[in-house]
């Protein structure tokens, strides 16, 4: 459908969400898509695997660039980008949403004068204290395609000045990962006896942000709190984070709730789909929580995801009280269940993927 050349639009990614968010991308494109993997993700379980799940090619560089700091994976990154598209460069360069592999697909892409497409463009969280802000923003302003998931994040690029054929409203790719990936009810109910749990009777948490799991109290209040509900909690937890509960001490805590390793994504999206409430401070499971329609407590300082808050999600300040506003949810839920099972997901109708090819295509 779309007429691009072998190898002629580099994909850069580096971390689990851009592989999920990219993926209908990277089929839609075949043969076309020059596939870039800074590394920022090196760990299997949060990203070579995720290749093979999702049935995609190996990535064709990978810059290996992953267990540095941020400064140094940005630059190591983007001089291997800038090297490589001297050597070989590509039509267009497509980067995805807010990570350190966007900043350096944008300066590299941006250094050799290469068409650069921004998918998930225009979210803000207005919080300069999270690198992700400046990710993203900096990436908006280098773009000459700015693909923005919901009309909020059209108006945050128009604020600035980020306007006309440089913008689309897609909607957002997540959509038709998840409607492609979840897994039948079948399985699911599998997956929730595989994890010791019962379906609609569970809650599903994941804590990985420096806010809540670098403060020893923070990370202790939280961890307390989930063991503290009259319904088990099954954590999946990144390895950061085990770590860093082991540093503060947190052990004990870790103890008293059913965790386990980074789930496989169907997997994850099976037991969200089953959960009776999520609690998390993970941008991609807002947006999740509004496609599989399920209640959702965000532990955050700020979101970048506005749309569901107030509908699906509702915000709690790291340490806050996160067991006053589950006790709420739980208290009345299968009324709460019916309700969001009626409204309508803010980002799109699946064809986010389409419509951002289109529009490249088109420059």
């Amino acid at each position: 459908m779309f007429d691009f050349a072998p190898k002629s639009i580099a994909v850069v990614l580096g971390t689990r969400p851009e592989i999920i968010k990219l993926s209908e991308i990277i089929k839609l494109l075949g043969d076309a898509a020059l596939l870039i993997h800074t590394g920022q993700h090196y760990d299997p379980n949060l990203s070579g695997s995720f290749f093979d799940e999702l049935s995609l090619p190996e990535p064709d560089v990978f810059l290996d660039v992953g267990g540095s700091s941020r400064g140094n994976q940005i630059g190591e990154a983007t001089k291997r980008l800038d090297a490589l598209f001297a050597d070989h460069r590509p039509l267009a360069v497509v980067v995805q949403g807010d990570t350190n592999a966007v900043m350096a697909g944008a300066l590299a892409a941006n250094a050799r004068e290469i068409t650069l497409a921004h998918i998930e463009a225009g979210l803000r969280s207005h919080d300069r204290a999270m690198p992700e802000e400046h990710n993203r923003v900096v990436a908006d302003h280098l773009a000459d395609l700015c693909c923005a998931p919901t009309k909020t994040n059209v108006e945050n690029l128009a604020a600035e000045g980020i306007t006309g054929e440089r913008v689309v409203l897609t909607g957002n790719t997540i959509v038709e990962a998840v409607l492609e990936l979840l897994p039948p009810e079948a399985d699911r109910m599998d997956l929730c006896s595989a994890h010791g749990v019962e379906p609609g009777r569970f809650v599903l948490s994941t804590f990985h942000r420096p806010e809540n799991v670098d403060n020893p109290e923070t990370y202790r209040a939280i961890l307390e709190q989930l063991a503290g509900l009259d319904i088990p909690v099954l954590l999946p937890l990144h390895p950061r984070s085990v770590k860093r509960a082991q540093e503060h001490g947190l052990g004990d805590l870790l103890d008293q709730l059913t965790v386990t390793e980074p789930i496989g994504y169907r997997s994850f999206l099976g037991l969200e789909a089953e959960s009776a409430l999520l609690i998390s401070d993970s941008g991609g499971v807002q947006e999740e929580a509004s496609i599989v329609k399920r209640p959702l407590i965000v532990v955050r300082n700020s979101t970048e995801r506005p749309e569901v808050i107030g509908t699906f999600a509702q915000r709690v300040l790291p340490g806050g009280d996160i067991a006053d506003a589950a006790g709420r949810i739980l208290a009345d839920l299968d009324s709460v269940h019916e309700q969001l099972a009626r409204l309508g997901s803010p980002y799109g109708d699946g064809s986010a993927s389409r419509r951002s090819l289109e529009a490249l295509a088109a420059r």
